[in-house]
């Protein structure tokens, strides 16, 4: 995260209090970021404001620059201006539209997390980060390149979080059950898995340096295990990567993901691994 240069916050007018531009600030202030201020209109009539709040920025001594811009939709200018300002990360509120879609994204957070190539952190709640928990979730039984590289961004973004708000680092990491139908049959013994997938969480765990502790290891599905550990551990931030095959630019969040997000209690950084998001780059330059 020390490497994030500049930061797009994306300010929601009708809300005075930006929960996204308190976040900004926070990782602003260590990482010393550049803060660009964007507002999604067409009206471009929002100037008073971003002046105002340019102001006391600066005063704060934070370095900040602010825009008005529309193209087409929601997700498609921030991804425009994240692009041209070569933001490394995109900060955004997510707005519930009514109690009973509260956890729900909206059509347009689903969007930018597909087709932003940086980072996205989506804010959901306005719980402190400072001496919270940071949750970052991965699959240490996937050990291809892909994975690896993917497990690695999780864990440093978790790791920079939990530094810059003075918080703990916890990691979960759901392994699938056993397959009875499996034609190998150490797959289909429990304990079997159990023991292979902590041999694979020892390495990982002298790699990145995780004691027990700090790492939740539980059988199932993804989808219902790490909303639950986010709910369990008071979360503040629940750090998740996506993979997808390149090419797939529509599907880039599978199912989990998307399940997993709408039901954490908590902020969410949704990181991809480093070809996805060259590739989106790519899409988005020959748009």
């Amino acid at each position: 995260m020390q490497a994030i240069r500049s930061i797009l916050v994306v300010i929601e007018p009708e809300h005075s209090e930006s929960l996204a531009l308190k976040r900004a600030k926070l990782i602003a202030g260590v990482t010393q970021a550049h803060l660009h201020l964007l507002v999604c209109d067409r009206k471009h009539d929002h100037s008073g404001m971003l002046g105002v709040l340019k102001a006391a920025l600066l005063e704060d001594g934070y370095s900040v620059t602010t825009e008005q811009a529309w193209n087409e939709s929601l997700h498609e200018t921030i991804v425009d201006v994240q692009q041209a300002e070569g933001c490394g990360l995109v900060i955004k509120q997510h707005f519930p539209d009514s109690p009973l879609k509260k956890a729900l994204l909206t059509p347009a957070d689903w969007k930018l997390l597909r087709h932003c190539p940086s980072p996205v952190l989506l804010v959901k709640t306005a719980k402190p980060w400072k001496d919270g928990v940071i949750l970052a979730a991965v699959d240490v039984g996937n050990t291809d390149g892909e994975h690896r590289q993917l497990h690695s961004t999780i864990i440093d973004y978790g790791y920079d979080i939990a530094s810059l708000a003075h918080a703990h680092l916890h990691v979960i990491s759901a392994h699938p059950s056993p397959m009875l139908s499996s034609a190998d049959p150490t797959f289909q013994l429990s304990e079997t898995i159990e023991a292979r997938y902590r041999e694979q969480c020892k390495a990982f765990q002298a790699e990145f340096d995780i004691d027990d502790s700090h790492l939740h290891i539980e059988e199932g599905p993804a989808d219902v295990l790490i909303p639950f550990m986010a709910h369990k551990l008071h979360a503040a931030v629940t750090v998740i990567g996506t993979v997808a095959r390149s090419g797939l630019s529509g599907a880039l969040i599978g199912n989990t993901a998307e399940v997993v997000l709408d039901a954490v209690e908590s902020d969410v950084l949704v990181l991809k691994p480093e070809g996805i998001m060259d590739h989106l780059e790519e899409i988005v330059t020959h748009h």
